[in-house]
């Protein structure tokens, strides 16, 4: 089921060596960042407790070249600039439109959760940042989906999701990804900077199998301080790393991407029993991003607004929308 073949080339480029190195002094200190991703936080009226219904992440990011066999790595992988290690973990909590009954509807999206933790390289130059990272974790009810869900409505009051017991079986989770991103810098409007950052991303594995290429436009002061706001896969990211080259620096941002999908768990169901639910995936998803981010006193503060297209047939949304939020901190 997973589709091999069209995501090496592109793998293979993201990762070719890149020498210019980055004009920064090194960065140190280590990022904390926790993240939420809902329809609750969204600026628009959502469509809560349907398809992509929420996100949590916790990252942890170490400083440039901070641990020394990683920046030997990064050395040997890319050639100069500087390497940071990133851990996180992080849940994704997928339902159907119809969350009130039971047995669910077999033509709408599958109740299932995904649970993962996450390592990678976070490899910037003066213009480029790479990332690379593998994914270990569980799909399925050992994710803890309908516990975090459903806890969550008892606590504020709200009506359970009725056809938890319907999700995806336990199945293993790993996943690649590899993204290399450019930051082009554009005309300066008086103290306002604009820049683009075009972005090529492949990922592989038993969640989903993608390549995605877009970019983003910002404008705002001290645009060099991060490589745009971070996303939990799939989708632009950004990263956690920052390093503020101001006391206070900021920027709004719009931005679109294109996936071609081969393969989503989520979707298409187990990949190891042919009896799990499933609907047939759409190959071409398309997002539309804006947001804005916020850095000072060693935080960044940053938030996101999707609109996704249909991921699969008989979908009942037309532009899924939801909010992304997320607080980062140096210590």
């Amino acid at each position: 089921m997973l589709r091999w073949t069209w995501c090496v080339p592109l793998a293979a480029a993201l990762a070719a060596p890149c020498t210019a190195r980055s004009a920064q002094p090194l960065d140190t200190d280590s990022i904390w960042t926790i993240q939420v991703e809902n329809d609750a936080v969204s600026t628009l009226h959502g469509t809560s407790d349907q398809y992509y219904t929420s996100g949590l992440r916790l990252g942890w990011t170490s400083g440039q070249d901070a641990v020394g066999p990683v920046a030997a790595l990064g050395q040997t992988i890319w050639g100069g600039g500087t390497t940071r290690l990133s851990l996180e973990i992080s849940q994704s909590i997928f339902t159907p439109h119809d969350t009130q009954i039971s047995p669910p509807d077999p033509h709408d999206r599958p109740y299932a959760g995904i649970l993962i933790g996450t390592a990678g390289l976070v490899h910037d130059t003066a213009d480029t940042r790479d990332l690379v990272s593998v994914s270990l974790g569980v799909i399925g009810p050992s994710a803890l989906a309908r516990q975090v869900q459903n806890g969550f409505h008892d606590l504020i009051g709200d009506t359970e999701n009725r056809g938890w017991h319907y999700q995806l079986p336990d199945q293993p989770a790993f996943q690649i990804v590899g993204q290399r991103t450019y930051r082009m810098p554009l005309v300066q409007l008086g103290p306002v900077e604009t820049d683009v950052l075009p972005s090529a991303t492949a990922s592989i594995g038993d969640i989903r199998d993608y390549v995605q290429l877009g970019g983003i436009l910002r404008f705002g002061q001290g645009l060099s301080s991060d490589f745009g706001t971070p996303r939990i896969e799939p989708g632009l990211n950004g990263s956690d790393a920052y390093t503020a080259v101001r006391p206070i620096a900021w920027y709004g941002f719009a931005g679109v991407d294109g996936q071609a999908v081969g393969y989503d768990v989520t979707l298409d169901g187990s990949t190891f029993r042919s009896d799990s639910r499933n609907v047939q995936h759409r190959w071409d998803v398309g997002e539309l991003e804006a947001g804005a981010a916020l850095m000072a006193f060693g935080l960044r503060l940053t938030y996101t607004q999707t609109w996704q297209t249909q991921e699969f047939r008989h979908a009942r949304s037309g532009l899924f929308n939801f909010g992304s939020v997320a607080l980062s901190a140096k210590f």
